[in-house]
């Protein structure tokens, strides 16, 4: 680094000088004009513009000095710059920016702890500034409240931290996947917080995180987008606990990416037996990424759907799909544009495989089991068997063609059996999966269908009975569970027949199914439910449609500061979660609006709200009440949701929760969203909306 100081230390005079800009008014910390004096190689300047003290730092305004010294300033009212030419150097500097761009026999920038601002019309910055650029004498004397500025004593330029990047020079041309890390050498870094991995666009000096932690001198990594592409800054921004910036450093490079794409998990020549995970290995983001599976033999291909770029996708063979093969991955970048990997050359040679699935080994069959032959190859019959593992005596349970089969076996089967099932093939022979040993209970057993544990019952619904034995008739009764009563609803029922219930009357209820076998009488379960006849609430809008995103905006801005997570990538989320803020769980008895926008379970800083969920009973999927958080505002809810993010699942998501197409991949991956596209949608959201203007930074 010491090259990036080299042409300053050469420098005898620079100017620098800010014209005017939009009026401020000196802040409340600032010490009046008149109290300090400027002098300048011995004339006095006060009475053209002061120094000043804010926040016990001095401030001079460097207009003055710069035009006792004849330099030449120009000033870009759009962009809030000032450029100040003296002889072969060039310096820029921008209004609020701690960074500060030179330019003399190339191009360097450098970091400030104060930056220049506007005070009553003028310019001021920093004491050491002022002192660092010219490279003259600026001191303060302290005794006398006296700016002294001497032209005909040279000081060399001393950085004002002692931050430097450890693997990255100035100039240097990124073409991919860079690593990021810095030294600190003796920069005083109580309190510092924080590291941010900045790329600014040079002339707005704006531009988004690429990587930050907390561990400010561990290697980080910086994976470059395609429209990254130019001349950029890099810094590196060292903050404290409130956000505010204490230290850095900052590089010119020179983003040149040409994407590439390389296959993983597969090599040329591989012979596969089973199941192979692909992916990539690739120089820039992609957003998303297909492969293309040739079988060379027929010739047949086959394209995937969209899959993670940053995760694998597991490709199964069959049996009749054992070949050779080619396979290529294409991933997308942000603009839609496909890239392909070279194309990696494999065999297939898959044994044949068939296991039966359903029932647990050495497990006790007391109630209805899903059959099902687990194979992969065709197959034109399927025979699940029952085989007694005493006498080896087969008896089949059910012939068809292909898929499962739900077997209640009676009790007269009862005893340590052997189930498996055979399969012809397309050829006519016959194969078979080793027995899986279930121990099979004798009580004869009525099951109630249609009615789940805890779930409410708003309109009729119908019922009907699963039993291993042969019924003459069945009985459904409702159980009073405060005081026992039984009361009968349907009497003698075909139990073969579907029977429709419907309710009459609200509370919590019980209900059995009764059936008739050998004259004697068999009892199923007693359900727990409930039957509500009321009013029924549905999700309810938080705000007007089109002006859900204002709101969400702001509060992901405000959120993002603090926490680090794409604001883009949160509102987006809020977005799709509520339908733009018009679907958010409500008490469906009471209508009382949970401000819920990420639909989380549980008690919240306003109680809960009752609302839908569903569960699963006997194979059958029905819908229960249960609670989900209610808060007292949309702010809270947005609060907790970035709480219900530290979970140690979502780590790998905080790892990466700067960058949008990362972290929407990354929450797909920690479980967040069953839907495969959900990462998908969440990008849409953001380009259809321009959201990636709310990531932007500035130093």
């Amino acid at each position: 680094m010491a090259n990036k100081y080299k042409a300053l230390n050469k420098i005898v005079l620079l100017i620098l000088a800010i014209m005017l800009t939009f009026p401020q008014y000196l802040s409340p910390n600032t010490i009046a004009a008149s109290q300090i004096r400027l002098v300048i190689d011995g004339k006095d300047f006060t009475q053209n513009a002061a120094p000043v003290i804010e926040n016990d730092r001095t401030l001079v305004p460097i207009r003055v000095i710069t035009e006792q010294l004849d330099g030449e300033v120009e000033w870009n009212n759009a962009e809030r710059s000032v450029k100040i030419t003296k002889g072969d150097m060039q310096v820029v500097l921008k209004i609020d920016s701690h960074l500060i761009e030179i330019n003399q026999e190339g191009k360097i920038y450098t970091l400030v702890d104060v930056p220049p601002k506007i005070i009553n019309d003028r310019t001021y910055v920093p004491l050491r500034l002022v002192g660092n650029l010219l490279g003259i004498s600026v001191e303060w004397d302290n005794a006398n409240r006296i700016v002294r500025v001497d032209s005909n004593i040279i000081s060399t330029f001393e950085p004002f931290f002692d931050v430097k990047f450890l693997n990255i020079d100035n100039g240097q041309a990124i073409t991919g996947k860079t690593s990021l890390q810095i030294s600190t050498g003796n920069t005083n870094l109580n309190g510092a917080a924080e590291i941010k991995y900045l790329l600014l666009d040079p002339k707005t000096v704006t531009g988004k995180v690429i990587s930050r932690g907390t561990d400010l001198t561990s290697q980080y990594q910086y994976i470059p987008y395609v429209n990254d592409n130019g001349e950029k800054v890099l810094v590196a921004a060292i903050y404290d606990g409130n956000g505010n910036f204490t230290a850095g450093d900052a590089l010119e490079i020179n983003v040149n990416v040409v994407p590439s794409v390389q296959l993983t998990g597969i090599s040329n020549d591989q012979i596969i037996d089973s199941t192979v995970g692909f992916g990539i290995d690739t120089n820039f983001v992609p957003t998303f990424v297909k492969y293309e599976i040739t079988n060379i033999d027929k010739p047949k291909a086959t394209l995937t759907d969209e899959s993670d770029p940053f995760g694998s996708y597991n490709w199964a063979p069959d049996m009749e799909d054992s070949g050779n093969y080619s396979v290529k991955a294409i991933a997308y970048d942000e603009n839609g544009n496909p890239h392909e990997s070279p194309a990696v050359f494999f065999k297939a040679d898959i044994a044949r495989k068939l296991t039966l699935t359903g029932i647990p080994s050495n497990g006790i069959i007391d109630k209805p089991v899903s059959l099902l032959a687990s194979r992969n190859f065709s197959v034109s019959e399927t025979q699940y068997i029952l085989r007694d593992s005493t006498n080896g005596n087969e008896q089949v349970i059910a012939t068809i063609p292909y898929g499962n089969y739900t077997w209640f076996p009676e009790p007269d089967l009862a005893g340590n059996k052997e189930v498996f099932v055979r399969v012809r093939d397309g050829k006519g022979a016959y194969y078979e999966s080793q027995p899986i040993s279930v121990n099979i209970l004798s009580t004869p057993k009525l099951i109630l269908s249609g009615i789940g544990p805890k779930q409410v019952l708003t309109e009729p619904v119908k019922l009907k009975t699963i039993n291993n034995v042969k019924l003459t008739s069945v009985n459904y009764v409702l159980i009073n569970p405060n005081t026992g009563a039984r009361i009968p609803i349907a009497t003698n029922q075909d139990p073969s027949a579907e029977y429709t219930y419907t309710p009459t009357t609200s509370g919590d209820w019980k209900i059995q199914v009764e059936g008739t076998f050998a004259g004697n009488t068999i009892k199923g379960e007693e359900i727990p439910f409930k039957i509500y006849l009321g009013k029924i609430y549905g999700p309810q809008p938080v705000i007007e449609k089109d002006k859900f995103l204002g709101i969400a905006s702001g509060l992901a801005v405000k959120s993002w500061k603090k926490t680090g997570m794409s604001a883009a990538l949160q509102t987006a989320q809020s977005i799709l979660e509520t339908g733009w803020g018009q679907s958010v769980p409500t008490d469906k008895y009471t209508g009382k609006l949970s401000n819920n926008l990420f639909g989380i379970k549980g008690s919240g800083p306003n109680g809960s709200v009752t609302s839908n969920t569903w569960e699963e009973y006997d194979g059958i999927k029905f819908r229960i009440d249960a609670d989900f958080r209610a808060y007292k505002s949309v702010n809270e809810s947005w609060e907790d949701h970035k709480e219900f993010l530290k979970k140690d699942r979502y780590q790998i998501l905080r790892d990466v929760m700067y960058d949008s197409t990362q972290g929407a991949w990354a929450l797909r991956r920690a479980g967040y969203a069953t839907d495969s596209q959900y990462p998908i949608k969440l990008m849409n959201l953001i380009k259809q909306y321009n959201l990636l203007e709310l990531d932007k930074v500035s130093i």
